[in-house]
């Protein structure tokens, strides 16, 4: 047996078969249903969660493959920093329709991502690039960082734009934009 460090400097025995039931428990997948889980929308406008015994106040809730495959595979999380799956939502077909309508009111809030329609500039100075446009919700100004992964083509015509405060701007189609437009994405394409 290995010891270590408790919270208050004692010696720990390390007991391996705890470490691998953890392990165990981190590793196995909770699918949720209508079945077992019992979805409601709090005083605050989040969503709680009730499976059996245990009790979630409010939970996230997260696509796995948000772009590809919005109506499967959604992981329920806590909330909380180190946040942890409660469990995964297969298919949308599985929850009842007021279930979806709730939790994807959540994701809608979670990948707001407006659509930018007219590009008017982009300034790019010392690592940073920065963006004046228009979008489906008005104009807009952000910055990117250049050497980061701001930008992901999500199709050969199809760019998702994150700033440096990790809002998220699409371009779905750039075949869209003007030629003077597409000159002035050259740099990220």
């Amino acid at each position: 047996m290995g010891y270590g460090k408790g919270f208050h400097g004692e010696e720990k025995e390390f007991d391996l078969e705890e470490m691998e039931k953890e392990t165990e428990e981190m590793l196995k997948i909770r699918y949720l249903n209508s079945d077992n889980a019992d979805f409601k929308r709090t005083e605050g406008g989040f969503v709680s969660l009730k499976i059996g015994d245990e009790n979630y106040e409010r939970v996230h809730v997260v696509r796995m493959f948000p772009f590809t495959d919005p109506e499967h595979y959604i992981s329920i999380r806590t909330p909380d920093e180190n946040s942890k799956e409660i469990g995964i939502i297969k298919d949308f077909k599985d929850v009842s329709a007021d279930t979806r309508k709730m939790l994807e009111e959540q994701m809608n809030l979670r990948y707001f991502t407006p659509i930018i329609t007219k590009i008017i500039n982009i300034k790019d100075e010392y690592g940073y690039a920065y963006f004046d446009v228009v979008t489906d919700r008005g104009a807009c100004r952000f910055t990117i960082n250049i050497g980061g992964s701001a930008v992901v083509h999500l199709s050969d015509t199809r760019i998702l734009i994150s700033d440096i405060d990790e809002n998220r701007f699409e371009i779905p189609d750039i075949m869209k934009l003007t030629v003077g437009e597409r000159k002035k994405l050259d740099l990220f394409l």
